[in-house]
């Protein structure tokens, strides 16, 4: 945008200057022609006085030292002077008429001589063209060099100008950018033109009220979360008042373990935008599929994992990253029948991870299975959500395919960690 205010600036000047200089040029040079042969009438007329009053030398001296070339035609033929020829304009003027006509090279001057001995003289006074426009050239080469000392001043005040409207155009679209990368601490301090400043002010207030909701937001969840530690504590006690040991300890597990998942979502709420999120998703990884690995035992279920050497880090919390496999793995679980294979891969890219989780099962029963709320098997539709937003919170994606065994296939790019 700054070049191309520069280049409005350039060409509004350059219009302006050549409106102005071309015709001032054509004046100097119309000036200058008028002065040299008005010049030359004069000389013309100084001549002609001493016609009929000297003698043939006498006249041929003071024609030689004129400063232009003088011709003096006698009524009787004879040429005094430059030798010149007799043309058309000078016949006219023997009839009594004075004219100034185009000649090859340059403009005669022609006066006219009555009363001299024999008929009418006639005075010609040779201009060439040179001495027509003599300093025309010089005049047109300042002009010009004026015209673009002109257009240089103004592209520089219209470079500076763009700049001072482009500066902090660019620092808000920094702001903008800092922002939506979550780095919610960004501001801008407003400058330039009053429009540009009202958009800095408005975007500094934007960015506070955002960063209000999600604080709001991070406490109505850890608010929410808390309250479910009172009916866990029902559950807990309720559990410990089973008369069978066994089913009470296994109902108290499975309460701990939602008393973990409780207390998890309450710290990452509050941990949230807060801290650099990022893990090693090898380590996490590995460390969820040796959890489902138990429940595939049960159910008779085979599964690879082809994980990379790691540490492998991505910009993903090690909790968000094991809340992701946990819902990928749940769904091979939970929509296809036991004793269905499925495999776990997490390989290295050059920007970051790829997590695969593919299974030997009917595959998807939705176009998109991964919309909020859409389920072919009655769930919740959740489980993919949670992945997709996960990896597109941290600048990855989701994308769903077929396996190679004709089951679904879920692929979880996680970019890397940028010093």
């Amino acid at each position: 945008m700054r070049r191309w205010l520069t280049l409005l600036v350039a060409a509004t000047t350059s219009l302006v200057l050549i409106a102005l200089l071309v015709p001032l040029a054509l004046l100097v040079r119309t000036v200058a022609v008028s002065g040299a042969v008005s010049e030359a009438e004069s000389e013309a007329e100084s001549v002609a006085v001493v016609v009929g009053a000297v003698d043939t030398e006498t006249l041929r001296l003071t024609a030689e030292q004129a400063e232009h070339p003088v011709t003096v035609f006698l009524p009787g033929g004879e040429v005094v002077g430059d030798p010149a020829p007799r043309s058309t304009a000078v016949e006219l003027a023997s009839r009594g008429r004075s004219v100034t006509a185009a000649a090859p090279g340059g403009r005669e001057i022609l006066v006219a001589v009555q009363g001299a001995p024999g008929g009418t003289a006639v005075v010609r006074v040779f201009l060439d063209d040179g001495r027509l426009t003599r300093g025309v050239p010089q005049v047109w080469a300042g002009l010009a060099a004026l015209g673009l000392a002109l257009v240089g001043l103004g592209v520089l005040v219209g470079d500076r100008l763009a700049r001072a409207v482009i500066r902090p155009i660019t620092a808000l679209a920094g702001v903008s950018h800092r922002l939506a990368a979550g780095d919610l601490s960004a501001r801008t301090v407003p400058d330039g033109p009053p429009e540009v400043h009202a958009v800095g002010v408005a975007l500094n207030h934007l960015a506070e009220r955002i960063t209000g909701l999600l604080a709001e937001e991070r406490e109505s969840a850890a608010d929410l979360s808390h309250r479910l530690r009172t009916p866990l504590t029902g559950l807990r006690l309720e559990a410990e008042s089973l008369a069978d040991p066994e089913e009470a300890a296994r109902i108290e597990a499975r309460v701990d373990a939602l008393e973990r998942a409780v207390t998890s979502v309450i710290t990452e709420a509050r941990r949230r935008g807060r801290e650099r999120a990022e893990c090693d998703a090898a380590a996490v990884t590995g460390a969820r599929v040796a959890f489902w690995s138990v429940l595939a035992e049960d159910q008779s279920r085979h599964f690879t994992l082809d994980l990379a050497p790691g540490p492998l880090p991505v910009k993903v919390a090690a909790d968000d990253l094991a809340a992701c496999v946990d819902a990928l793995l749940g769904n091979v679980f939970a929509h296809t029948p036991e004793g269905v294979s499925f495999s776990v891969r997490l390989e290295a890219t050059g920007g970051g991870a790829l997590l695969t989780v593919a299974d030997a099962g009917p595959g998807f029963a939705t176009p998109d299975p991964s919309q909020r709320g859409e389920s072919g098997a009655g769930s919740t539709g959740l489980g993919l959500d949670i992945a997709r937003r996960t990896a597109e919170s941290a600048g990855g994606s989701l994308s769903l395919g077929a396996s190679p065994e004709g089951g679904a296939s879920v692929v979880l790019f996680l970019p890397a960690v940028t010093p």
